[in-house]
């Protein structure tokens, strides 16, 4: 959202000024970095229990749905959920002011207003994860369907339209375009923007640089296959091809030397979720 416009009455601009500041407040600034660390804790889980799998420990590699009752299956299970759960609403929260007051500064160009649709959709889809969580913590629900189970439902959807496939082809396209988008972030490391580390120690930092670089190109490598097999679905008409997370970990598994890809995506995730702490706390989160 631009600055009140001197146009608009006095009290009008007060009121938007006003729900600006509460927006980009340092309580929400707060519930913002809450939700950072809740999104590195699911990551962390993630990367965990798929490198458990890679090394042969045992188990399954599972998406954010299977991190969430992992969590409650824990002694005191259902408060650590809770405070995961306060953490992703306010993540999704957060993604949401990005998206409708500019936070980031994107501003109003084709290319700025593309990033806050993209901040909104990332909302969306942690608003849907927490009201999950939130289902677990309670006992009303299962949490909600899993990675797989989503992008296959949504990929029938999209199948039964005119013009289906080629539907689906854009959405495959788009996630592609994310994955470059997610590379190029690694390879350029431009999330240091983000981050107010002035202060620390330059060996930190760069420390902090490789594991933003290293969890950029693991979560790259992931919507990369997570686009090319919705693509293999619309050509082959058949939802049953589109995979989520677990389903993009599972088909590295299945490649030859699956396992060590598998590792290697795995330490990555693991790398993405302990950035995502450094965000919770060195992020500049606020006004734009």
């Amino acid at each position: 959202m631009s600055k009140s416009s001197p146009s608009l009455p006095r009290n009008v601009q007060h009121a938007e000024r006003g729900v600006r500041n509460a927006a980009t407040g340092r309580w929400m600034a707060a519930l913002a970095r809450c939700g950072y660390a809740a999104k590195g804790v699911v990551y962390l889980l993630i990367g965990g229990i798929a490198a458990k799998v890679a090394i042969g420990a045992g188990g399954a590699v599972t998406d954010q749905k299977g991190v969430l009752q992992t969590i409650l299956e824990q002694s005191y299970g259902r408060i650590l959920l809770g405070v995961v759960t306060i953490g992703l609403f306010g993540f999704a929260l957060w993604c949401f002011i990005q998206a409708v007051f500019d936070t980031e500064g994107k501003g109003t160009t084709a290319k700025g207003l593309l990033a806050r649709i993209g901040y909104a959709a990332v909302g969306i889809t942690y608003a849907a994860l927490a009201y999950g969580a939130f289902q677990l913590v309670v006992g009303s629900g299962s949490g909600g369907k899993g990675s797989n189970a989503t992008a296959q439902d949504g990929t029938a959807l999209l199948l039964k339209q005119p013009f289906g496939p080629a539907l689906v082809i854009v959405v495959g396209l788009i996630a592609l375009g994310v994955a470059s988008y997610l590379f190029y972030t690694a390879y350029a490391a431009t999330f240091q923007a983000q981050l107010n580390v002035a202060t620390l120690p330059a060996q930190v930092k760069q420390v902090l640089i490789a594991v933003g670089r290293v969890g950029y190109a693991s979560l790259g490598v992931v919507i990369s296959i997570i686009g090319i097999f919705l693509i293999v679905a619309a050509f082959q008409h058949n939802a049953s091809q589109a995979k989520g997370l677990a389903g993009a970990l599972q088909e590295l598994a299945h490649q030859p030397f699956g396992l060590v890809l598998l590792g290697i995506v795995a330490l990555g995730l693991f790398a993405y979720g302990i950035y995502s702490l450094v965000e919770a706390r060195y992020r500049r989160v606020g006004k734009a």
